[in-house]
């Protein structure tokens, strides 16, 4: 045997030609692009949550434009004219009739609020609970804190102005014309999955418009119905908890919590009295809400289970903050369209290969 039968080399990890090492730096590869995509991901969540939340208002005005249709045989950019004009119209008439009052029941809020939980945790005490007024006040500001690295960018006036503003450019741009941007982001797929991603698309549009009208009839309700109900009854600041139960009524399940107890606070520190009433007009709109503006509007487009959603917002909100809580029925919305369409994919594929003739429901737009 000779020296070269002895010692045969063999490919090291510098060898580019040798088939195991080719595979294995591919994985590598794989992994590497992956981890490399979930870094930017998380460094990027707020202008990515940014740009879902530009999407869900783009839809909204949509769906107000088509509504409008229904009604008035003009062209869609007049009525996409018309939609975004009555929306800044709202915006300024809410700000200049109501926002110096707001400010001021704002600030007497915090306060009533701080002098209730002092008053629940001193009658805890007296029953024996060992959680004092500090302790409540420490996990509220924990509670807080917790909603995500987001939240600091988003909790300044500054911040939210800045990106309420540059969601609702982005919005009006992809509303005038969606189909632009539709073609747009199907030229980057391969032509075999455009006809796919049109209908998921349509699909999407379809569901998140629905979803979006039950959301802002069920704010409109609970927001109005709060109001009018609670100034009826005597209770304080009727017009700023009407105005934050509209607003937090966009939350399903999480929002309605938060409503809820500033409700019962501040109805109870006009009295018992108050407190009962301001519980029962809490309890009336909620079911309103709950079991026929829901039902009606809401859930016959998706059909979403309540803990999914809760489940969602948790996640959403601890990762992302409000943002988070305010997009995580949607973004979990468009997740559940994407998943039924691919399996309804999958499935006729599965028929087709058995003898079937062809894809159905991919027509050409």
């Amino acid at each position: 045997m000779t020296d070269t039968e002895r010692h045969v080399e063999k490919p090291g990890p510098a060898e580019h030609q040798s088939p195991l090492v080719r595979n294995e730096l591919q994985r590598a590869g794989v992994w590497f692009g992956l981890a490399i995509a979930i870094a930017l991901a998380w460094l990027l969540a707020q202008p990515i949550l940014l740009i879902m939340g530009a999407l869900v208002l783009a839809t909204m005005l949509d769906g107000g434009a088509r509504l409008l249709g229904r009604v008035a045989p003009i062209g869609r950019s007049w009525r996409l004219a018309i939609v975004i004009i009555g929306v800044f119209g709202f915006l300024a008439w809410t700000v200049y009739l109501t926002g110096s009052q707001m400010a001021g029941q704002a600030m007497a809020m915090r306060t009533i609020v701080e002098a209730q939980i002092d008053r629940i945790g001193g009658w805890a005490s007296q029953l024996g609970v060992t959680a004092t007024p500090a302790d409540l006040k420490s996990l509220g500001s924990q509670v807080m804190s917790s909603l995500g690295r987001v939240t600091a960018a988003l909790m300044t006036t500054v911040g939210v102005v800045t990106s309420l503003v540059m969601m609702l450019v982005l919005a009006i741009f992809i509303a005038v014309e969606p189909k632009l941007y539709e073609r747009g982001v199907a030229w980057m797929l391969p032509i075999t999955k455009r006809q796919h991603f049109y209908k998921v698309a349509d699909k999407m549009g379809w569901t998140l418009r629905r979803l979006m009208a039950g959301r802002l009839i069920g704010m409109l309700v609970e927001g109005i119905g709060t109001w009018v109900l609670l100034a009826v009854g005597g209770v304080p600041m009727a017009a700023l908890l009407g105005v934050l139960t509209g607003i937090l009524a966009f939350l399903p399940n999480i929002g309605a919590i938060i409503s809820g107890a500033l409700i019962i606070l501040v109805g109870f520190s006009g009295g018992v009295d108050s407190g009962l009433y301001a519980v029962g007009v809490y309890l009336a709109v909620q079911i309103i809400d709950g079991y026929l503006i829901v039902p009606m509007v809401a859930k016959r487009a998706v059909d979403l289970a309540p803990a999914l959603v809760l489940g969602a917002q948790i996640l959403f909100g601890a990762l992302f903050g409000i943002l988070g809580l305010f997009l995580a029925d949607p973004i979990v919305a468009m997740i559940k369209v994407y998943l039924e369409e691919r399996a309804k994919t999958n499935g006729k594929a599965g028929s087709d290969a058995d003898g079937g003739t062809g894809l159905i429901g991919l027509t050409p737009r």
